[in-house]
């Protein structure tokens, strides 16, 4: 039992690692060939929206709207794989529930 607690031990302690590294890894990924790009840390924190000065139509704002959702919706998506890959390491390619870094 004692050697179990140790164990729980140490992966909450390669968690909060992971999760610090999670913090300082960005993913970016862009819409509208590139007009638009966003970028997101891997614990799910937009740090960055680039705007080409060319898509930004007074007339037409839902293009742009669109297309920064577009992008952010793809950022946050590489964001989760890259949790997901750094989780898979800890946990050994096991799904285990509750064990998500937030």
């Amino acid at each position: 039992m004692q050697e179990l607690f140790k164990q729980a031990q140490q992966m909450q302690k390669k968690m909060a690692e992971i999760q610090e590294q999670m913090a300082k890894e960005t993913v970016q990924a862009s819409a509208g060939g590139g007009m638009v790009q966003v970028t997101v840390t891997g614990s799910m924190e937009v740090v960055d929206v680039q705007i080409d000065s060319s898509v930004i139509d007074p007339q037409d704002p839902a293009m742009l709207q669109d297309l920064i959702l577009a992008a952010s919706n793809e950022a946050l998506k590489k964001a989760r794989e890259l949790k997901q890959n750094e989780m898979s390491k800890l946990t050994g390619g096991m799904n285990i529930p509750g064990m998500d870094l937030m």
